[in-house]
C-alpha cells in the first residue's frame, strides 16, 4: 500500500490556483502599504472619510467602530455597523481612506437593498455549513463505498454542498466590485481625495478585488477536483 499517495488532480488543478491566490494576497499588502505611506492632502482619516460618506448618503445612524487586526475592516449587516481596523481608522494614507470608502460602500449597498448583497446575506449560513461539511462527506462517502452500496451518496451530497459554497463566492464578486466602484465615486464627489490621489486608491481596491477572484478560482478548481474524484472513479 502506498502511504505517500499524491493527488494529481490537486497538483494540476488546485495548487496553481492556490499559488495565484497567495500572489494576489501579496500584491494587496504591497499595494496598500505603498499608497498608505502617502497621506491625502485634505487630511482625512479613514474614520472621518467614512463618516462623511455615510452622512452624505443619509446614514448618520450607522456607527463606526474600531476593530483589531490587519486589514480586518468590514461592514456588519446584522448589526448595521461599520468596523475599521486601527491602521485604517486613524490612518490618513490614501490606502486607508480607500479601504474605508470601500467598506462604506457595503453599508450603502445594504441600505439600498442591493440585490447581490441581499442574496449573499440570505445564503451565507447555508454555505458556511456546506463548506465545513463538504470535504468530510466526500471522504466519508468514498470510504463507505467499500462497505455500503449506498455509501457513495454521502460523497454526492458533499460535492453538492461544496458547489453551494462556490455560488456564495460567485455572488460575492459583484458585491465587492460594486462597493469599490461606489467608493471611488464617493471619494470624488465628496472631495475627500484630490484627482491625482484617486488613482492610488483605485489601485488598492483593484488589488483587493483580485483576491476574491483568486478565491473563486481556488474553489472552482477544488470543485472540479472533487467531481473527478467522485464521478471519475465510478466509471
Amino acid at each position: 500500500m502506498n502511504m505517500f499517495y499524491i493527488d494529481p488532480y490537486y497538483i494540476v488543478l488546485v495548487l496553481p490556483a492556490v499559488i495565484f491566490a497567495l500572489i494576489c494576497q501579496g500584491v494587496v499588502k504591497h499595494t496598500f502599504n505603498k499608497y498608505n505611506k502617502i497621506e491625502n492632502r485634505a487630511g482625512f482619516t479613514g474614520e472621518q472619510a467614512a463618516r462623511q460618506i455615510l452622512d452624505s448618503c443619509g446614514l448618520k445612524h450607522v456607527p463606526i467602530e474600531r476593530v483589531s487586526g490587519n486589514l480586518s475592516d468590514h461592514f456588519d449587516p446584522e448589526a448595521n455597523v461599520l468596523r475599521l481596523s486601527d491602521e485604517v481608522y486613524n490612518g490618513k494614507g490614501i490606502g486607508a481612506v480607500g479601504v474605508a470608502a470601500h467598506e462604506t460602500g457595503h453599508a450603502v449597498q445594504y441600505a439600498l437593498g442591493y440585490a447581490p448583497m441581499r442574496l449573499r446575506g440570505g445564503i451565507i449560513n447555508v454555505t458556511n455549513i456546506g463548506s465545513r461539511l463538504s470535504i468530510p462527506l466526500v471522504v466519508a462517502g468514498i470510504l463507505l463505498e467499500y462497505f455500503l452500496h449506498f455509501g457513495i451518496v454521502f460523497a454526492y451530497i458533499g460535492v453538492l454542498l461544496f458547489a453551494l459554497s462556490l455560488v456564495f463566492q460567485l455572488v460575492t464578486l459583484p458585491v465587492e466590485f460594486d462597493a469599490s466602484k461606489r467608493a471611488i465615486g464617493f471619494l470624488e464627489s465628496d472631495d475627500i481625495l484630490y484627482p491625482d490621489e484617486i488613482d492610488g486608491a483605485r489601485k488598492v481596491l483593484t488589488a483587493a478585488a483580485m483576491t476574491y477572484v483568486a478565491a473563486l478560482a481556488v474553489s472552482l478548481m477544488q470543485l472540479i477536483r472533487l467531481l473527478l474524484l467522485v464521478f471519475g472513479r465510478r466509471r
